[in-house]
């Protein structure tokens, strides 16, 4: 078994309110230089960047995990993350399909589109900023469907957390974990928002800019680097846990 970093929950300049310099070729050096060992790509509704910074982690031995955060109906975030490119875009397709609206780049921001070389491919005219008709058990049971990790973002925030907007965690909701922002420590989240209960929590930095990355992380002990390993550690399995919780 061996300790790794993980920060699972970046944005890229993909992601409206991301900043422009969070380009593929710009995040992976970051995440080097920072010794992290696992990301997710997480931008709002979409994955279309996810796999140009696959692709790049690859090349440079850092495992990227492609994902995204997605909005309910409830404007409560919860990120799905994913294997491989090929569930991730099944669900992307799933949350075209109910996120309405056009994007105002001049009042929301540009939505990017780069590959590999950071060559500006084009820009998702779609309203990734905003809500999709889903409500929080539907991403969470369609997630789970595809084979991927549903886990609530930031749930101490006061703004689009699944608890600043339900009131509460539902104790049905089969989430895989929840996310505590850089501002609150896990030990104390747990005793100030009871309804977390036993949920595993991870520690994410939620970077739109290139000085967030790895501002904050979470330490997975398990075999490899692998998205398996990380279904054993949140579940405190076989010998695989997180340290911070």
């Amino acid at each position: 078994m061996k300790a790794y970093k993980a920060d699972m929950h970046i944005h890229s300049c993909l992601s409206p309110c991301g900043d422009l310099d969070m380009s593929p070729k710009s995040i992976i050096e970051k995440c080097l230089e920072k010794g992290l060992d696992l990301i997710a790509i997480c931008d709002h509704n979409t994955v279309e960047n996810a796999e140009a910074i696959m692709l790049l982690g690859k090349r440079g031995g850092l495992c990227v995990l492609p994902g995204m955060e997605v909005c309910s109906k409830e404007e409560a975030h919860i990120l799905a993350i994913f294997s491989n490119m090929a569930q991730a875009s099944q669900m992307q397709s799933y949350v075209y399909e109910h996120l309405p609206g056009i994007n105002n780049a001049e009042l929301w921001g540009p939505q990017i589109v780069a590959n590999e070389d950071d060559e500006v491919m084009g820009e998702n005219d779609r309203l990734l900023i905003g809500a999709t008709t889903l409500s929080v058990h539907q991403i969470v049971e369609k997630t789970h469907a595809i084979g991927g990790l549903s886990i609530a973002s930031h749930v101490d925030r006061s703004a689009f957390g699944i608890v600043s907007q339900l009131g509460f965690i539902p104790p049905d909701l089969a989430l895989d974990g929840v996310e505590v922002s850089f501002r609150l420590p896990i030990k104390e989240a747990r005793s100030k928002i009871r309804s977390i209960g036993k949920l595993p929590c991870i520690t994410s930095s939620d970077a739109h800019f290139l000085s967030d990355i790895g501002k904050i992380h979470t330490t997975l002990v398990m075999a490899e680097v692998t998205f398996e390993e990380i279904v054993l550690a949140l579940k405190g399995a076989d010998g695989r846990y997180i340290v911070s919780d």
